[in-house]
């Protein structure tokens, strides 16, 4: 008994609008692979800029929340929200930005604070302002913080970016917790009325705790002296973060001259720190905010001084240099910011798809090529498969099966519809079907012995 032979395919129902068809495959498969392209440099570039960003600033009444306030007005111009957390200061700012779970962007960061933390998540926009160290002491002659040296010192509360600097600059000092210096955790007023009343023999501020009111009340105290750093470049190389501000004569008193001579401060500056996934759009907006708070001359600086790219703890992110070097790209300095938003995101997907476009448009012509070649090879598998059923011995009933199956392949062929292009491939097929049924015709059944 002869196995059962697999059954070519059915032609008979050919459609006639194969054509176009086959025109439009290549263009929808290639349009459904760019399309994917784009949605996925869209799902990873996530070129939108965000509606709302959050900032840790500082203590109530400080400083830094009156700074995140002033930059919260100034981005609500253009649409976006800005919310401002309280914290303790530089430290749990830092803290915040490190840690995922916080749902915090960007946060004012005083210099020193991020010793022996891993940083490499974060970059800087810039510095924005000072926040001098600012030693008042019982006394006079003191110009080094070596000479605190078992006095009782009032070095900031716990927590606080001014108490983490003081350790590390009376470290520096010889000045260890434990030792004979009594470490007092008090600062601003705090520390001052404690050193009017004697309660300790030197008080180091920064940042709110040396406001000028607040200096210029206790230098007018008999017995309070301000110490003057003379080795204020040795501590600028010891620690890159620290920079050398003077306080020039009369500064906080014309009148009445105060101080009296140039003083030598130390001061670290506050930076604004943000997450490495900040948007660029966002990092213009809050520098150029900056440049509106900072930007003006005050009592530690010229005008124009802040904001500054110059980099101390944190490295500045390329999209804050490039903004020092060009200011803001075109789109946003001569449209509105939600319009120069959408213009830029149209740039950032346009470049990504007119490069797929151009192999795409290669693709289209091989994938119509393969469409039409792949309908004229099918008829060719039947055609093989027919020939070899008639030369290994068919009997006339198979025989007149094979020729009713080239009868439905030429019918087919009459129906279907061929692109000029492919004539030649088209009419030598149907050549091979009449060579297939001359063959079969002459075929005669081999008898079994």
């Amino acid at each position: 008994m002869k196995a059962q032979r697999p059954r070519p395919p059915h032609f008979a129902g050919e459609p006639t609008h194969a054509e176009w068809r086959d025109h439009l495959l290549p263009y929808f498969i290639t349009a459904l692979l760019v399309a994917f392209a784009v949605v996925l440099i869209v799902w990873i570039a996530n070129p939108a800029p965000p509606h709302t960003i959050t900032i840790s600033a500082g203590p109530r009444d400080s400083s830094f929340i009156v700074t995140a306030n002033q930059y919260r007005k100034i981005l609500a111009r253009n649409g976006i929200r800005l919310n401002v957390l309280e914290s303790d200061g530089s430290v749990q700012n830092l803290h915040r930005l490190l840690d995922p779970k916080q749902h915090v962007d960007i946060a004012l960061v005083q210099g020193g604070v991020a010793e022996g933390l891993d940083t490499s998540s974060l970059m800087s926009l810039g510095s924005v302002f000072y926040v001098p160290i600012v030693v008042f002491y019982r006394g006079t002659g003191l110009t080094e913080l070596g000479q605190l040296e078992g006095k009782r010192v009032a070095i900031g509360r716990e927590g606080s970016g001014t108490r983490l600097l003081a350790l590390q600059l009376l470290a520096a000092n010889g000045i260890e917790p434990g030792g004979d210096t009594t470490l007092v955790p008090s600062d601003g007023l705090q520390a001052a009325t404690q050193l009017v009343a004697g309660e300790v023999d030197a008080a180091i501020l920064s940042g709110d705790s040396a406001t000028r009111g607040l200096m210029l009340r206790l230098l007018r105290v008999p017995g309070i002296s301000v110490m003057n750093f003379d080795e204020a470049s040795a501590y600028t190389r010891n620690f890159p973060f620290l920079d050398q501000i003077d306080l020039p004569p009369g500064v906080l008193d014309l009148k009445r001259r105060v101080p009296p001579a140039t003083v030598h401060l130390i001061s670290p500056t506050v930076e604004l720190v943000a997450r490495n996934t900040l948007h660029p759009a966002m990092s213009d907006l809050l520098i150029e905010a900056a440049q509106e708070v900072h930007g003006t001359a005050g009592l530690l600086q010229r005008a124009g001084q802040f904001p500054n790219p110059v980099a101390h703890e944190y490295p500045i992110s390329e999209d804050a240099q490039r903004y020092y070097r060009t200011g803001k790209g075109f789109l946003y300095r001569t449209l509105p910011f939600w319009l120069a938003s959408i213009g830029d995101r149209t740039l950032v997907l346009l470049l990504p798809v007119a490069v797929l476009l151009v192999p795409a448009m290669r693709i289209i012509p091989a994938l119509y090529r393969w469409r039409v070649r792949s309908r004229i090879y099918r008829y060719y598998g039947s055609l093989i498969a027919i020939e070899r059923h008639a030369l290994a011995g068919a009997t006339d009933a198979e025989r007149t099966r094979l020729l009713g199956q080239l009868d439905e392949i030429e019918a087919a062929l009459n129906q279907l519809r061929m692109p000029l292009a492919y004539a030649d491939a088209f009419y030598v097929l149907r050549e091979h079907v009449g060579f297939v049924r001359s063959r079969l015709t002459a075929a005669r059944p081999v008898m079994a012995s």
